[in-house]
């Protein structure tokens, strides 16, 4: 039975984390639900985090070399072939700062709003759900070298909404990138280059708070499967969530949003 519930919270992690779902309000509503100390587990929710972290890095481990390549390149020499790559990353970098300020901010006020009451987990998942509706036909042409600084301030802020309970980092920021113009290919790669200095972040910040001395060594083949779990289905997540995205219908999460957003509001008002 501990290898299962291990196993179905990798499962649940793997699967929430690249879609427009929002994974941490997810596990907040099983938290309640089943009132179990398995998700305040430190040392279980770094493993899952650097399990999907590394998932994802494996898909965009080809972008990354080459922006990182270009970005000290042109710091270097200042070479036109690298320009591109130097100006993406600084896109990277405005689009996270409004989020990394006021994430340092609201981080804890939020985990104890959360503590007191599920209730704003479900507003948040209708708030999700209300955002992917917007981009019903959204369908621009913007591609790589045509995102703005000004596009990378507005995706920012959409980022920071998703600071509140329940409401999905993906979701909104794939939100905003379509509503800027962007064509879904340019969006979804955007939205995940912005991934990763966040996930790095909070990991960092958890890391901070962690000690081995407070690890279980006993649970650490369920830890291994747990992120063995997360790792694999984050993958395949992304995997499904590149061609709903190709499809143009991303609205269909708002069906499962709201469903999940009834839930939470009746079962636990």
């Amino acid at each position: 039975m501990d290898l299962l519930k291990y196993l179905f919270l990798g499962l649940l992690q793997g699967i929430t984390e690249p879609l427009p779902i929002s994974s941490s309000g997810h596990i907040y509503i099983f938290k309640a639900m089943f009132n179990t100390t398995m998700f305040n587990d430190l040392t279980l929710e770094i493993f899952l985090n650097f399990a999907s972290f590394i998932a994802i890095f494996i898909i965009f481990k080809d972008d990354i070399i080459r922006l990182l390549k270009g970005f000290f390149e042109y710091i270097k020499t200042k070479g036109k072939s690298a320009k591109e790559e130097f100006r993406y990353c600084m896109l990277v970098v405005i689009g996270t700062i409004p989020v990394g300020l006021l994430g340092l901010l609201v981080k804890d006020p939020m985990e104890n709003l959360l503590s007191k009451n599920v209730f704003f987990v479900g507003i948040g998942f209708f708030i999700t759900a209300i955002a992917l509706l917007l981009v019903f036909n959204a369908n621009g042409d913007k591609q790589d070298k045509d995102i703005t600084y000004q596009d990378a301030i507005v995706v920012g802020l959409f980022q920071v909404i998703s600071l509140l309970p329940g409401i999905s980092r993906s979701g909104l920021t794939l939100v905003g990138c379509l509503l800027r113009g962007m064509d879904q290919k340019t969006s979804l790669r955007y939205s995940f280059m912005l991934y990763f200095p966040v996930s790095l972040a909070t990991m960092l910040i958890g890391v901070k708070d962690f000690s081995l001395s407070t690890a279980e060594v006993s649970l650490f083949f369920y830890y291994l499967v747990g992120m063995a779990a997360a790792g694999v289905f984050t993958y395949l997540s992304y995997n499904w969530l590149t061609k709903i995205v190709e499809k143009g219908k991303l609205w269909r999460f708002s069906i499962y949003l709201f469903a999940v957003a009834l839930f939470s509001l009746m079962f636990f008002i």
